[in-house]
């Protein structure tokens, strides 16, 4: 009997009374393991650049095709230049071989041969071949300006399309540009030009390097390499396609240059004439003014203002003192009528400057827009 109330009491002391355990509401995120919120975002992130983005839209006949980063990205305007362009485009490739990964940008400014043609066949052949074509003919300025907007290499290199430009050149230029200059301009030493061009351009280039005080001796040269700063900052529009050294030594950027080969055009004629060089007058005087004085114009118009007050005060107060000292009569002086003149002169000259101060504080920096007919990336 001992022996069973001993058995009796043993499963009192292993089954006690336990209080009830409250409940406990275990959250999704804890009952997951600890590493999943940074496994799932790496699947977002990775989910996200894997799906294609958006390109927004797309122009009829426009296609996207992207190939990464590139080392060098090569700009080349075009106008009528069908014959040339097979040529060219062997030569860069054979060229480009000792160079990394290269996009080649044909801007055809309106082209009414069989250039664009041609350019899709080469795109067909060859995805770096990049296309981007105007629906009329805009200019050179305008044609780099695209080039550069759409360049995605982190150089630079413009050249033209005429087959004159040795795509030989452009390691040599590339290789400068990483010596650390930020623009480097080929020197055509050995034009192969007539004279009627060559002895203008030579004038050109003097006066030009006179008065923007950078020493180099073509700035007209087709061949040229930027680092991508400075095709993104410098603007061109018009005909300042002639000054983007000027341009971009103003910005602050280093400038270079080395001798390039020079050929004889092979193919069609030169798209520029005479009047190229008057034009290249006044857009120098235009890339001084908006280089120089475009947020201060005052300090242009006010000095000569000032400067033609004061010589026109002087010449009537000389002639007010004679007045006065000798009885000469001003009636008869066309010395007085001048020296009015210049104080009118002077004083429409500071309005102006003001005018300008005024114009530069309110206005709204809008980039030129072209009409693009078809993008083929």
């Amino acid at each position: 009997m001992p022996d069973q109330n001993e058995n009796q009491q043993v499963p009192q002391q292993q089954q006690p009374a336990l209080p009830p355990q409250p409940q406990q509401t275990v959250s999704p995120q804890i009952e997951k393991p600890p590493d999943y919120v940074p496994q799932q975002q790496a699947r977002d992130r990775r989910d996200r650049y894997q799906r294609p983005r958006h390109q927004g839209p797309r122009r009829e006949g426009q296609q996207v095709h992207r190939d990464g980063g590139k080392e060098v990205s090569i700009v080349i305007p075009l106008y009528n230049e069908e014959q040339s362009l097979r040529e060219l485009y062997d030569a860069i490739r054979n060229a480009m071989n000792r160079l990394g990964r290269y996009e080649i940008i044909f801007v055809d400014d309106g082209s009414t041969d069989g250039s664009m043609r041609t350019l899709h066949d080469l795109r067909s052949r060859d995805r770096r071949v990049k296309i981007i074509r105007f629906r009329r003919n805009y200019g050179k300025s305008a044609a780099l300006s695209v080039g550069f907007a759409h360049a995605e290499g982190n150089i630079v290199v413009t050249m033209d399309a005429d087959l004159q430009d040795d795509p030989n050149e452009i390691p040599n230029l590339v290789s400068e540009i990483k010596k650390g200059f930020d623009l480097v301009s080929g020197w055509k030493k050995k034009r192969r030009d007539p004279i009627t061009k060559t002895i203008p351009s030579r004038f050109f280039n003097f006066v030009t390097a006179m008065i923007s005080g950078i020493h180099i001796h073509d700035f007209n040269c087709g061949l040229k390499a930027y680092r991508k700063d400075v095709a993104k900052e410098v603007r061109v529009y018009g005909e300042l396609h002639r000054y983007i050294p000027v341009l971009a030594h103003w910005l602050g950027y280093k400038i270079g240059e080395i001798p390039v080969q020079h050929r004889s055009r092979k193919y069609g004629k030169t798209k520029f004439g005479s009047g190229r060089f008057w034009k290249g007058f006044l857009d120098l005087l235009t890339a001084v003014f908006t280089t120089r004085y475009m947020q201060r114009p005052l300090h242009l118009f006010g000095f000569w203002g000032l400067a033609f007050i004061l010589g026109g005060f002087l010449v009537d107060l000389y002639l007010v003192i004679l007045k006065f000292s000798e009885g000469m009569a001003l009636s008869n002086r066309p010395l007085f009528t001048g020296g009015v003149l210049l104080i009118i002169v002077g004083v429409q000259f500071v309005s102006i400057g003001l005018l300008g101060e005024m114009i530069s504080k309110t206005r709204q920096s809008a980039d030129k827009e072209y009409s693009i007919r078809e993008i083929w990336k």
